[in-house]
């Protein structure tokens, strides 16, 4: 099989494992929201930022009330994520600019989702993909280390620009962000960073990883 035929294989087996492509993150439909996740989830666990959201969004229910937010009460809601000044300053400023030029509209294009304080390419990608429905490989841990023992690219290969171009040329465009939504709970249920559930893994007659393992 080539790769193109791999990934696509691997795009059908995933979906029949997780038909329900949900984004780990809790936003309520909410596209500030998921802005201020994105950002809060950098070195943080999902589960660890939706907990932290909860009194977050109950504190300040609005993108205006966090733009005008004391920072200092910010940063201790959100210290348990880890890096909290630097991310308190980036979602407080980001709300003020999706406020103050956008109107509280979330952009649709990647140059603009850049400008927004905290936000590199793997956010923006959610972003489109999530909320507008555009196609975006979100490159995260999950991403990079399963499509690195998928042998779509050398498992060294830990730069998320060049798995995101990659992938992005491997996986049809309509199905990159379920796609990647779908390797985050693959490799939390099976193909585990340290731990890898090879025998029980739905993708191990198509993955290079699991083909070397046997053959060592």
């Amino acid at each position: 099989m080539t790769d193109k035929e791999r990934a696509s294989e691997a795009v059908v087996r995933l979906k029949s494992l997780y038909p329900d492509a949900v984004c780990s993150l809790e936003y309520d439909g909410e596209p500030w929201k998921l802005l201020v996740m994105g950002r809060l989830s950098a070195q943080c666990t999902d589960a660890r930022v939706n907990i932290t959201c909860r009194e977050l969004f109950s504190r300040f229910p609005t993108a205006r009330a966090l733009a005008d937010a004391d920072l200092g009460e910010i940063e201790n809601i959100v210290r348990p994520c880890g890096l909290y000044r630097v991310k308190a300053s980036d979602i407080k400023a980001e709300c003020m600019l999706l406020e103050d030029k956008y109107g509280g509209k979330l952009p649709d294009t990647t140059e603009d989702l850049l400008t927004f304080p905290g936000v590199g390419r793997k956010i923006a990608n959610l972003l489109l993909g999530d909320i507008f429905g555009k196609p975006g490989i979100v490159a995260d841990t999950h991403c990079i280390r399963i499509c690195g023992r998928l042998g779509f690219y050398p498992e060294t290969q830990k730069d998320p620009v060049k798995t995101e171009k990659t992938m992005s040329s491997l996986i049809e465009g309509g199905e990159q962000s379920d796609f990647c939504h779908r390797l985050v709970l693959f490799g939390r249920e099976t193909c585990r960073a340290k731990s890898p559930d090879c025998e029980n893994c739905r993708l191990s007659d198509i993955c290079k990883y699991n083909s070397a393992k046997k053959n060592s």
